[in-house]
């Protein structure tokens, strides 16, 4: 049975839709009320407020532990500045993706991985020789992310004295620590919905004062609570990958044809080559002198065709009411090339949008391909061109406090 995190106290209280789910054993909320659409322009237009305390967090210290992490990460972390986040994946030994997440330095000697899947044990496996202390702090400490336009204001006015300025200042991808409500918390400029945000770490214990000091100030900004449907939906418009459904890690594919390499995922840019060995770099030389066999690409559907299918049966045009995990084939012409891994309507951008794998030859921005629909029980299939991601990327995610566009 799934457990409750800290702030389930007051989720559960405001989940009229009774609608959870799993993540990662711990009871999370879909949509609060009947339909996610209020959160998705909350966070789109005010601010929304997710419980994020199911990822892994796993603070790294010692005095190897720089070394450490470059030997079981695809990218550096020694050229972290104290207070950075960097963004990145690790590999096993054949350069195929075991997870992607964010790594944090707070001091010379001590980091913090925040993922989506246990790393734990894998990491400790790849520690021998090392002079470094893994601690999984995932049960102790609490996690919220404060998303949209108005985030910044939001969290300005509860940090506790000057640090409110701190929290203007504060660049993208970097870290501060501040107090709100009496309690600790560390803050980065990070997010999962490619807008103006923020992540917030505090313990579990103190968690709820966090909760209700947020919620308070965010009345005024029209802060709402914010579950997983709408997420999707924000996730896809930014053009990142979810694993175990854009992607699946290696630990537990049970062919090879499911696992990926970081290039395969539009993580390449991720990966630092020319330097000392790590994990999986032989395997990503290799593929850097032959080429990637997949691509990751963003997909633009052709909504007028799409609509045309559905008036042959007099329908109006029919899609999941949020986002789609369902994979579906691909073509050029005739010949499958890939698959979407995630769809969704796109309500701010107006347009039936995706994320697909498919073929490295057929990944070129513009390139025309097709992909499969379902009408009245029929498989169609509607033009999808390959288009850039992100699709939504406002300046305002990277902008700070009087510059914003």
């Amino acid at each position: 049975m799934p457990l409750s995190t800290p702030f389930h106290e007051r989720t559960s209280a405001a989940c009229t839709s009774l609608h959870w789910k799993d993540w990662a054993g711990y009871h999370a909320v879909c949509r609060y009320e009947h339909s996610h659409e209020p959160e998705y322009h909350a966070v789109r237009h005010a601010a929304g407020l997710l419980d994020v305390s199911p990822l892994f967090k796993i603070d790294v210290t010692g005095r190897d532990a720089a070394a450490f992490l470059a030997w079981v990460t695809a990218r550096d972390p020694g050229r972290l500045k104290i207070g950075q986040v960097g963004y990145g994946c690790w590999c096993d030994e054949d350069g195929k993706v075991l997870d992607d997440g964010t790594l944090t330095r707070w001091d010379e000697q001590h980091f913090r991985i925040t993922s989506a899947d246990p790393s734990y044990a894998w990491l400790l496996q790849n520690a021998s020789g090392f002079d470094v202390r893994l601690v999984d702090r995932t049960d102790e400490i609490a996690g919220l992310a404060l998303q949209g336009p108005t985030s910044r204001a939001i969290l300005a006015s509860v940090v506790d004295g000057a640090a409110s300025g701190d929290v203007g200042s504060l660049r993208f991808f970097r870290a501060m620590r501040a107090r709100v409500a009496g309690s600790p918390v560390e803050i980065t400029r990070t997010g999962y919905t490619g807008d103006l945000g923020y992540e917030l770490f505090m313990p579990a214990k103190k968690a709820l004062a966090v909760y209700d000091a947020l919620l308070e100030a965010g009345r005024p900004h029209g802060l709402l609570p914010l579950g997983l449907d709408a997420l999707d939906v924000l996730r896809i418009e930014a053009g990142f990958v979810l694993m175990g459904v854009d992607y699946y890690s290696a630990r537990t594919c049970l062919i090879e044809a499911q696992k990926s390499t970081p290039t395969e995922l539009g993580l390449g840019w991720t990966v630092d080559l020319e330097r000392a060995p790590f994990l999986g770099q032989r395997a990503l030389r290799r593929e850097q002198q032959t080429g990637a066999a997949w691509a990751l690409v963003g997909l633009a559907l052709d909504w007028d065709e799409f609509v045309a299918l559905h008036d042959r049966w007099g329908l109006p045009p029919q899609l999941p009411a949020g986002a789609s995990r369902l994979p579906v084939p691909v073509f050029a012409g005739r010949r499958q090339v890939g698959y979407a891994t995630s769809s969704t309507w796109s309500p701010i951008l107006k347009r039936f949008i995706a994320l697909a794998s498919v073929r490295a030859e057929h990944a070129a921005p513009g390139s025309v391909l097709r992909m499969e629909v379902t009408v009245q029980f029929e498989r169609r299939s509607v033009q999808a061109v390959v288009t850039p991601t992100p699709f939504f990327d406002p300046p305002r995610k990277r902008a700070r406090a009087g510059d914003d566009a």
